[in-house]
């Protein structure tokens, strides 16, 4: 399950769907390439999260992957001309 707030801003930049297929799929109709981590115990405890999605110079950390997906997406369209 999405926190609140991601459910809310994709919403706003007009993504309805909320699953990690889905939200997947729209990441990678968008950006080339992307590298999803699962992290190991030691490092999850330090970070707080349990995944880390790389894309280019940034990251994004996440409880799950649909909400890595939500994050780098909401990062992509935030980003984007005309927005």
């Amino acid at each position: 399950m999405l926190p609140e707030t991601v459910i809310h801003d994709l919403h706003h930049v007009g993504i309805n769907e909320q699953g990690e297929v889905a939200l997947r799929e729209a990441l990678e109709e968008r950006v080339e390439t992307y590298t999803l981590i699962r992290l190991a115990p030691w490092p999850a405890r330090r970070w707080k999260c349990r995944y880390r999605l790389m894309m280019g110079a940034d990251f994004y950390d996440a409880q799950t992957p649909a909400e890595a997906y939500a994050l780098a997406l909401l990062a992509l369209l935030k980003s984007a001309p005309g927005e």
